[in-house]
């Protein structure tokens, strides 16, 4: 069965060029023109990434995604216009997995998908249930549960989670998480992992301001509390 991307553009001339060229990459394609119409199509399709300009009528991109994120962890990668990097971190603070900026190729394109499915659907390892403290991580159901209530998570809070977690007390710095979880292409984007740590941290902690559970070690990154 092939996999499904929803494409949500405001401009047809976008959608035009986008559409074949994912079926010819093997992809089912579904588009949608506005915000409230891709919410839409994601409960009636159930897409297994959306693609999701930043800048469309009705219910913004960044609106779209804050929904999303209240129940689902479908893989998101946002699509601005918008350069700066306060910008693009915004969008991954509201829950997004990744981001390309316009203009883009269409390979870049499809290499960014395929990265963020592979990030969603990695293999869980020899251990694939963790335990920690009121965290129970199952790498096998992609779902987390915290005091036996489940907690939504992005694919890549998810692989910071996981790494984290596998190894209590050791120290992984920015760029050793973000080459875990997204690879080298983002070597650039270090600081993004404050904003996936931050959410996870909202997300987790009782008290987000005194973590138990992801620590910051200064200077050097972070780390998994090890008296869970």
């Amino acid at each position: 069965m092939n996999q499904s991307v929803l494409v949500v553009d405001d401009e047809p001339k976008v959608i035009d060029v986008i559409k074949p060229f994912l079926e010819r990459e093997g992809f089912d394609v579904y588009t949608a023109t506005d915000g409230n119409l891709a919410i839409q199509m994601v409960d009636k399709c159930r897409p297994d990434l959306i693609l999701l300009d930043w800048m469309i009528p009705g219910t913004s991109g960044i609106d779209v995604c804050r929904q999303l994120r209240l129940t689902s962890s479908i893989p998101i990668i946002m699509v601005t216009a918008r350069t700066e990097e306060l910008d693009r971190v915004l969008g991954l603070e509201i829950g997004a997995d990744d981001y390309i900026v316009k203009p883009f190729s269409l390979r870049e394109m499809v290499a960014r998908i395929r990265s963020v499915l592979r990030r969603a659907q990695d293999q869980p390892g020899a251990q694939s249930t963790y335990v920690r403290g009121p965290l129970k991580i199952d790498e096998s159901k992609f779902k987390v549960w915290k005091d036996q209530q489940e907690i939504i998570l992005t694919p890549a809070e998810f692989q910071i989670l996981t790494t984290l977690a596998a190894k209590p007390g050791v120290v992984y710095s920015r760029l050793q998480l973000l080459q875990a979880v997204m690879g080298d292409a983002y070597m650039n984007y270090e600081r993004t992992v404050d904003s996936h740590i931050s959410h996870l941290r909202k997300k987790l902690e009782d008290n987000p301001a005194e973590p138990r559970f992801i620590q910051t070690v200064h200077g050097m990154g972070y780390r998994f509390g090890d008296d869970l």
